[in-house]
């Protein structure tokens, strides 16, 4: 009987011997998958959701796709025959779960996505174990507390998205290590602290900081490969400086709007042939750079907003040079003098090669004499176009500052108004 039981014991175990010998996936991966669903919040893995598949009775890289393991995660064969997890994208299925509560080891995972969930906790210091990881995706959940510097030794990676979460602290200086990075997208955070050098990230396209509190001036260099730049709605003080900007011949999108940047807008912006689109308002910007006569003809801006500034002047006629600028915001600032009669004519009589404005909304400033006749012949529907609240009647200010900056009452600039008729 004894020597029954045992034969059965051993026949049992070769069984399970056998099943480990040619199961697929590494055992270590598929720990780490394993752990991840334990540590889900049970709630929130809804049927037919990726990880209520998941049934660890079976090996998960020879049934990917399967009725068990049917989405959430990719394998391939890359040593001894082995299956390694190379690929882990989460479906947004609101799983809730703290990613700290295991050890990441997944040595040859390319790509880790888990965005627009609940995911929740400090992001792990063992992400710094996914050497090979060219895409980490955490946007729009609940992480919390600081970026770990460790994320910086990942230097393979391509894509990093951070947005959308509760993180807070500065920008590690470790990230400088992200040589590969193409997209940066921290926006929507707590950040703070200065804006960091982020000159040596030399294939870095997409860089967006907005919505955050990141504070100092911007740095006098940028990566060279930029193509979009976004730092909206921070509290970044200081100048421009033409040195940021010189050397982006590939950038296309600069919005640094709601910061607290003063002085000149650089007359670099409007010379550079990529630049699609210009926005800097709500800063305190107080003039514009004019650039050399006909570079503006190499302009490749399409749409420019420089409106809710403090600047001054007439208005610069060298935009209406511009030959791809259709859409122009120069609201609520204190420009003075007439509106050009480039303006009128670029609005109403584009020539060859030359797009017409179909957004021009100069509301809101101290502009005299009148609306150009050229304007008044539009048809309706044909241009958006804001002329309110000037003096070209009268003014609608309490106060304003006329031509030599002398600061008149509404009644004096009514008068002034009327003798320019």
């Amino acid at each position: 009987m004894g020597s029954l039981f045992f034969s059965l014991f051993m026949i049992i175990s070769a069984s399970g011997f056998l099943f480990r010998a040619e199961s697929k996936t590494f055992w270590g991966d598929a720990e780490v998958l394993k752990k991840l669903k334990q540590s889900m919040d049970p709630a929130s893995v809804t049927p037919g959701s990726c990880v209520s598949s998941w049934d660890f009775s079976i090996d998960p890289c020879d049934n990917v796709s399967g009725e068990k393991f049917t989405c959430g995660f990719r394998c391939d064969v890359v040593v001894s025959g082995l299956s390694r997890v190379t690929e882990l994208s989460l479906d947004q299925a609101g799983y809730a779960a703290s990613l700290f509560s295991f050890t990441w080891n997944l040595p040859y995972l390319e790509t880790l996505d888990v965005s627009n969930n609940y995911f929740s906790g400090h992001i792990p210091d063992s992400f710094s174990n996914l050497t090979r990881l060219r895409r980490l995706g955490l946007s729009a959940n609940s992480f919390s507390g600081e970026i770990p510097s460790s994320i910086g030794s990942l230097s393979s990676l391509e894509e990093l998205y951070l947005d959308n979460n509760h993180l807070e602290g500065a920008i590690p200086r470790s990230f400088n290590g992200l040589v590969s990075l193409k997209t940066l997208q921290l926006q929507s955070n707590k950040l703070v602290g200065q804006f960091p050098d982020l000159s040596s990230l030399r294939n870095l396209n997409y860089l967006d900081l907005s919505a955050n509190s990141l504070a100092g001036a911007l740095p006098a260099s940028l990566p060279v490969s930029l193509i979009q730049i976004t730092i909206r709605n921070n509290q970044l003080t200081g100048v421009l400086a033409s040195e940021s900007f010189k050397d982006l011949a590939y950038l296309q999108v600069v919005d640094l709007s709601g910061n607290r940047f003063t002085g000149s807008v650089p007359s670099v912006l409007f010379q550079l042939p990529s630049l699609q689109q210009l926005t800097l308002s709500f800063n305190q910007f107080s003039s514009i750079e004019t650039p050399y006569p006909g570079s503006s003809l190499q302009s490749g801006l399409i749409a420019v907003d420089l409106s809710n500034n403090q600047l001054q002047g007439l208005l610069p006629s060298f935009m209406a040079l511009m030959p791809r600028l259709s859409s122009l915001s120069l609201e609520n600032n204190r420009f003075t003098g007439l509106i050009p009669t480039l303006y009128a004519v670029k609005t109403v009589f584009p020539q060859t090669g030359f797009a017409s404005f179909q957004r021009l909304l100069l509301r809101g400033n101290y502009l005299l004499g009148g609306i150009p006749r050229l304007l008044l012949t539009l048809k309706p529907d044909s241009a958006n176009l804001s002329l309110v609240d000037n003096c070209l009647f009268r003014c609608p200010h309490v106060f304003f500052f006329c031509q030599g900056g002398q600061q008149k009452s509404s009644a004096e600039c009514s008068g002034f108004s009327q003798l320019t008729h």
